[in-house]
């Protein structure tokens, strides 16, 4: 919503610069979705590198 708001204000203040925005950031989504996606799976994997280190220490504070 609040996105919406500020592109009004914008489309009140500079109405070429907000057509230009609203056409433009659909692509740039587009261009940094693998990015994000790559940063999805490197999260996931330290994450069970983390949880296979810690997993000993677990064990052993259970018993």
């Amino acid at each position: 919503m609040l996105k919406f708001l500020l592109w009004c204000v914008l489309l009140v203040i500079c109405w070429p610069l907000a057509v230009a925005a609203l056409i433009f950031y659909p692509i740039i989504w587009l261009v940094l979705l693998p990015f994000k996606i790559v940063g999805v799976a490197v999260g996931g994997v330290l994450h069970l590198i983390w949880a296979l280190f810690a997993l000993p220490a677990k064990l052993v504070k259970a018993i």
